[in-house]
């Protein structure tokens, strides 16, 4: 087993159409709007961004996310994402019940030094970051869509 690498699958259902959901999640730059643990998200380009976050664990991770597929028809956002972890993340965004379903995807491989080192005894703990972090994600987005 491969203690610094991870893949997490995340599902939200929010009672907002695909179209209006697709569209805020487009928008990166707003993210810390409405996630508390996204810090900072600054623009390099139309297709990269850099960012910054920090969940309940003491550390911040730093990315470079690289816009790999942006699908409005088939409402799907997928980035290449280096820095602090190595991989992608994908959203896709489908009809639900009369409001939408979310799906994160992302695979990673740790990169920061620090990280690696603890693999061992703190998997646990990162992987419950990573779930408190999507579900305060999960509540920012809904409340950002309610109120825009």
């Amino acid at each position: 087993m491969d203690w610094n690498h991870y893949r997490f699958t995340s599902v939200w259902d929010l009672p907002a159409p695909p179209d209006g959901v697709y569209a805020a999640l487009e928008r990166v730059e707003d993210y810390p709007r409405w996630w508390p643990q996204v810090r900072g998200i600054s623009r390099v380009d139309d297709s990269t961004a850099r960012a910054r976050f920090r969940s309940s664990l003491p550390y911040d991770l730093v990315l470079t996310l690289r816009q790999r597929r942006n699908d409005p028809v088939a409402r799907t956002l997928e980035a290449a994402t280096s820095g602090d972890l190595e991989g992608w993340a994908r959203w896709t965004v489908a009809p639900h019940g009369g409001g939408s379903r979310i799906v994160y995807e992302q695979e990673a491989e740790v990169r920061k030094a620090l990280l690696r080192r603890l693999a061992v005894p703190c998997r646990p703990f990162f992987r419950a970051n990573h779930t408190l972090m999507m579900r305060a994600g999960h509540r920012g987005l809904g409340a950002w869509l309610q109120a825009v």
